[in-house]
């Protein structure tokens, strides 16, 4: 991308995303109800629409394969119609979560008619970036608006006839209900289409909150190196599954299957797979069959080769996010060097054991720094769909929350509300001080 922004661009986008703020102010204002009328009807608006998004969708596909781009990309890119319904569902589901906004954290008096109030509030403006992926337009657009948010949605040029579609979809809705009874106002979401746009909202930390970049590593890198907007995200999906030597190997065999080839484009399927050496011997051959039927290309270090006849893994294979159907094979001695090998290689994201063993399932999920670790199933399951979330605007591997899959909960934050009837700091210092009560209500 080029860092130059034409002024006129900036001038645009900025009287454009000035009126989402506005939206967003008086979204926040909104009830649970009429919150939850906006996402129903977008809900009902995409099943009747459905034909015109798929439709799109086959003109962003055709492109896609006709410019070659990569197997990952276009696996993210692609909707049918059971992936479409699922994101019908996904709006649905954000309408049964309970309101993050209004929450009353903490009421606590401080003393005698001076009462504190922690509540939870929206973020203000959003600002999501992604690569292909054109069911993040109502995902993110259903958490933004359930949690008073406004959303500025920018996709990726590969998913613009997707995108532009559901963006539509959306639009019209909201504007239909709008007219019809107020409420949420159609310019909560926004959807942009141009990199010169791109490159103009992060300048924009005045007039947005926050951003949450979903792509490739190398297109995160990019957002986090040219914005000062803080930056919710992950730039590498680096996950392992180590197989234990007291696993049960059909049950090990089945979830690195799962968690290798359910998807293998999605951040959370596993790139590196580690293997005790006591039972390396009778587990890699039952492994190599399972994979090889289902197209998987194995790389294996040089004590996995010894066992089974696979290509080589170098160093720069222990780093690697494929999103494909590939993957590396380490052999470790101990469960030890199982957690080294992923301290020094993973990318705290999601990372699991295969094991009967609880003390040793304790010790890796105690040990293991990721967002997610998980003890005998699959890592397909850090999705906020799947943690009942209803959806995710993204996934987080930031030690400072929100971590993990984030959904409703990391779109808020919180203001301390103070009502007095006249009081004054200089009544609490001094000989004669005031001593305060601190007494919650």
């Amino acid at each position: 991308m080029s860092n130059q922004v034409s002024n006129q661009v900036f001038i645009n986008l900025s009287e454009s995303i000035q009126r989402t703020r506005i939206a967003a102010i008086a979204l926040a204002k909104l009830s649970s109800d009429a919150k939850n009328a906006a996402l129903e009807a977008i809900a009902v608006a995409l099943e009747q629409q459905a034909e015109i998004i798929l439709a799109a969708n086959q003109k962003d596909l055709a492109d896609a394969n006709a410019n070659q781009l990569p197997s990952a990309l276009i696996a993210r890119l692609k909707l049918d119609p059971n992936k479409l319904k699922g994101m019908i569902a996904g709006v649905r589901d954000v309408i049964r979560l309970d309101d993050p906004i209004g929450d009353r954290q903490i009421h606590r008096e401080l003393d005698a008619g001076l009462v504190l109030e922690r509540l939870s509030c929206p973020l203000g403006v959003i600002g999501v970036i992604f690569e292909s992926r054109p069911d993040a337009v109502t995902q993110i657009a259903a958490l933004g608006i359930k949690s008073g948010n406004g959303v500025i949605l920018k996709g990726g040029s590969e998913a613009i006839n997707s995108c532009e579609a559901i963006a539509s979809v959306i639009y019209q809705a909201l504007e239909a209900l709008f007219a019809k009874q107020g409420g949420v106002s159609p310019n909560v979401v926004q959807l942009l289409t141009t990199r010169a746009e791109t490159l103009a909202i992060l300048q924009m930390d005045k007039l947005i909150d926050l951003i949450i970049p979903r792509g490739s590593n190398q297109f995160v890198r990019y957002i986090q190196d040219n914005t000062h907007i803080p930056v919710l995200g992950h730039a590498d999906g680096v996950c392992h599954l180590y197989i234990d030597v007291a696993a049960d190997l059909d049950q090990a065999i089945a979830i690195a299957i799962d968690s290798k080839t359910q998807y293998p484009a999605a951040c959370n399927a596993i790139e590196t797979m580690l293997v005790h050496s006591a039972i390396a011997a009778n587990f890699l051959p039952l492994a190599l069959a399972a994979f090889q039927e289902r197209g998987v290309e194995l790389r294996g270090c040089d004590r996995t080769q010894k066992i089974i006849a696979i290509n080589p893994a170098t160093e720069s294979d222990w780093s690697m996010e494929y999103c494909d159907l590939i993957l590396a094979i380490k052999i470790v001695d101990s469960l030890e060097e199982a957690i080294a090998h992923i301290t020094t290689y993973g990318s705290k994201h999601t990372e699991a054991i295969v094991t009967e063993d609880p003390a040793i399932a304790d010790i890796f999920m105690s040990d293991i720094d990721a967002a997610a670790v998980y003890h005998n199933c699959s890592t397909r399951f850090a999705d906020g769909f799947r943690y009942g979330f209803g959806a995710e605007v993204g996934i987080s591997t930031n030690k400072m929350p929100p971590r993990g899959p984030v959904g409703l909960e990391g779109l808020v934050t919180y203001k301390y509300r103070l009502v007095g009837h006249g009081h004054i700091v200089a009544d609490y210092v001094g000989a004669n001080a005031k001593a305060f009560t601190h007494r919650d209500l």
